[in-house]
């Protein structure tokens, strides 16, 4: 699918990292074969950090017209001050203004798919944000429940997902239960055939504890929750496996078993990813009308405005995103 459509960029945090990773992506669109696409957010931010050309567009339709010389932004009007590296509440509003007209852009059709910059939770909470954080919003905002948006994280080498995600570690086992590991286990069965193009995924659940709950000796969440969740899912045909110790999961003997991890907890996913793809890793939000991806990365405020930034993981969520939209074309086309 060579679609005429661009990808569009929310900026993120204009005082983070988010201005420069995105402006260094353009810088190498034609060695990392990127697809056009376009930025909403604050025009200052990218002049900040960046000397390249920028061509200010009215509308979506005309990015690609432009993109081969010059990065296409939709500027939005903020008139607050930016410095990066020094993140304040004008920034998370616009940091949220262009994540909101960035989502209606992509549902409206004139942008295949989302790319979101890193935000900063704090300022986001000061203004009264009360999402966990922008995949939730995302959800939202696209008409679907919570449950059933599923946040995975993705590098060249593992798939990982999350069952839980922004909640203090005291509270996981409060809040696991059979039915949302079954609800984000068939999100992602889902997107991994329509996202990824694979055909027969092959899942593997960790489990809680520590060797997987040593049969109730070192906790009960394994026999009382997981496994039920694993009977009806295996009972509904899916493939998964487990629940395995998350301690002999992430080799690469085991990786090479499966196509994604279901993981109980945000650490026990996102420490190998970040371990294995730290520069390349990948944000994924699955089952939502929409394409979305993400670098799995913050705003690093500490190295906004320093010319640091890695722009791989950007890189890569474009080339996802890009990737993401001819497989799920073609899946829709024939399913």
């Amino acid at each position: 699918m060579n679609s005429p459509l661009p990808l569009v960029v929310a900026l993120g945090d204009p005082s983070g990292i988010g201005p420069e990773i995105t402006a260094k992506a353009w810088d190498q669109r034609n060695t990392a074969k990127l697809p056009p696409f376009f930025v909403i957010g604050d025009q200052r931010s990218i002049e900040a950090v960046w000397e390249g050309p920028i061509r200010r567009i009215n509308a979506p339709s005309e990015a690609i017209g432009c993109f081969d010389t010059a990065l296409p932004v939709l500027h939005l009007e903020d008139g607050g001050e930016i410095t990066p590296g020094v993140p304040n509440v004008e920034g998370a509003r616009c940091s949220i203004d262009s994540l909101e007209m960035a989502v209606g852009i992509t549902r409206s059709g004139a942008a295949r798919a989302l790319v979101t910059c890193p935000v900063a939770k704090a300022q986001l909470y000061a203004i009264g944000f009360t999402h966990p954080g922008q995949t939730e919003f995302i959800a939202e905002r696209c008409g679907v429940a919570s449950s059933n948006a599923v946040m995975m994280l993705a590098g060249p080498s593992l798939r990982v997902v999350p069952i839980t995600t922004h909640i203090p570690l005291n509270d996981v086992a409060r809040a696991l239960t059979a039915e949302l590991i079954i609800a984000k286990t068939r999100a992602t069965l889902r997107g991994l055939k329509r996202n990824f193009g694979i055909a027969k995924p092959r899942l593997v659940m960790a489990g809680l504890n520590p060797h997987a709950g040593e049969d109730g000796a070192l906790g009960r969440e394994e026999i009382d929750i997981v496994i039920p969740a694993l009977e009806q899912l295996r009972a509904e045909g899916i493939h998964v496996v487990g629940p395995v110790p998350a301690d002999a999961l992430f080799h690469a003997r085991a990786r090479a078993g499966y196509d994604a991890a279901l993981c109980m907890y945000h650490d026990q996913a996102l420490i190998p990813l970040k371990t294995l793809h730290f520069d390349e890793g990948v944000n994924m939000t699955l089952g939502l009308p929409i394409i979305r991806t993400s670098p799995d990365h913050g705003t690093a405020f500490d190295i906004a405005g320093k010319n640091r930034a890695n722009p791989g993981a950007m890189i890569a969520a474009i080339q996802m995103a890009d990737s993401a939209t001819r497989c799920r074309a073609s899946y829709d086309a024939t399913n």
